[in-house]
């Protein structure tokens, strides 16, 4: 499989160079040049299939002969370790829980995949691979956690002082050893530039292999396409067109249900869910992409303002505005709006939802309102709602148990570095102090 940059079609890669490269020389996002779709017999037996078997077939049909069958095995089968069930709520409304892993959000399962696929990969090199990662919140626990003691391999974590949670901090902060995390006077905006900047800048790219495992590698995002095909397999007897409501930042999570959906997914709509940070919902209205800089809400991991994944969302659909709104749906709600539906849900059902699963819900239920079709909709839950203990507890006036996962991590010491979001004192920290 070659992969292409969104800035440039002509210029394009191995699967090696995709991953270990991260960000295109260009400063373009990499995308498969082909999304072969899998064959009808798959989708006529899938729901027989374990997720670990779904897994497989979907990551052999688009990495092909990329890196061999065996390998390729390992990985997945050391990426799927834990489930993503689909949980009955209401009607037609369910929610798929992708919290059920190491550090209990969805992004282990894009975190464990990439850190077999360049631990593979940096097997094969001299030069130690160096990843930096920014992040509003989960990333940073996910990929931390996900690398924690791959040879060959070192991590540096960005996050914004003071806008992640306590748990997901510690869940970073703790680590030690090839993990090391800053703490950027900014906002996640800033963190990501600073990343970007790195990538773009060849004196350090001539001193350290440099990387990235924020959504904007392609490694994460293969990975996320898994249990869209899973949630699929679990609903597939009801034989109703399945929605998808996604609570959106960065919008790699809904890019990896576009690449199902092109590899012969059968789903009938998607719904991109956001907080206030709205860009992507007003370009919808307006067909204006107008980045800004993010605010800071209840929802702090789509506390996006310029989300990257966006460029590789107008490529797939080769820039087609109308193709575009034909496809997603995009609706932004209030800290207001997000308390009152955890509040309702809870005591209505007695379903615990995260703030960022409230999102999603509340874009699921308005999408499915104004539809006058039959529709299972499926909202994404993407993080354990104890990791945001202390909102979820003061929305609901009750108390939640925290998991013994997560009480681990709340133990352990926090060790940061403090710095400006000045791509100067970044650069010099990597060049001097690392």
């Amino acid at each position: 499989m070659r992969f292409y940059s969104t800035n440039n079609r002509d210029l394009t890669v191995d699967l090696r160079q995709a991953v270990t490269q991260g960000l295109a020389g260009d400063n373009g996002l990499y995308l498969p040049a082909h999304i072969p779709a899998l064959p009808g017999s798959f989708f006529q037996g899938i729901e027989s299939l374990s997720f670990p078997e779904i897994a497989f077939s979907v990551a052999s049909n688009l990495l092909g002969d990329d890196i061999p069958g065996d390998e390729l095995k390992r990985i997945v089968d050391h990426t799927i370790q834990f489930d993503a069930p689909v949980v009955a709520l209401e009607g037609d409304i369910y929610a798929l829980e992708l919290f059920h892993g190491p550090t209990m959000a969805f992004k282990d399962f894009g975190a464990r995949f990439m850190s077999q696929l360049l631990g593979y990969y940096a097997r094969q090199q001299e030069k130690e691979i160096v990843i930096l990662v920014a992040t509003s919140g989960d990333t940073g626990s996910a990929v931390a956690n996900g690398f924690l003691e791959v040879p060959g391999i070192r991590v540096v974590v960005l996050y914004p002082s003071g806008k992640v949670s306590d748990i997901q901090e510690k869940q970073f902060t703790t680590l030690g050893q090839n993990i090391t995390a800053l703490e950027i006077d900014g906002t996640f905006d800033d963190c990501q530039r600073l990343v970007k900047e790195a990538f773009l800048d060849a004196e350090l790219r001539s001193k350290f292999f440099l990387t990235s495992a924020n959504s904007i590698n392609i490694a994460r995002l293969i990975p996320q396409s898994f249990y869209y095909f899973h949630a699929y397999a679990q609903l597939k007897a009801r034989q109703k067109p399945l929605v998808f409501a996604i609570p959106s930042g960065n919008f790699g999570n809904i890019t990896g249900g576009l690449l199902a959906q092109r590899m012969g997914l059968p789903i009938h709509h998607f719904v991109a869910a956001t907080n206030r940070n709205d860009v992507f919902p007003a370009y919808l209205e307006t067909g204006l992409f107008q980045p800004r800089p993010s605010e800071q809400t209840i929802s702090n991991a789509m506390d996006v303002g310029d989300p990257s994944n966006f460029v590789r969302i107008l490529d797939l659909f080769d820039g087609d505005y109308g193709a575009i709104r034909s496809a997603i749906s995009g609706y932004a709600f209030s800290d207001a709006e997000t308390r009152a539906v955890m509040k309702d849900v809870f005591f209505r059902i007695g379903y615990v939802l995260d703030p960022h699963g409230a999102i999603g819900y509340l874009g699921l239920k308005k999408y499915l309102s104004a539809q006058r079709d039959s529709l299972t909709g499926v909202f994404l839950e993407t993080a354990h709602p104890a990791k945001f203990k202390d909102v979820v507890e003061d929305t609901l006036e009750s108390t939640i148990p925290i998991p013994d996962t997560l009480q681990r991590f709340l133990k352990l010491r926090k060790k940061t570095t403090v710095l400006a979001a000045d791509y100067a004192v970044f650069k010099d920290f990597l060049a001097n102090d690392f």
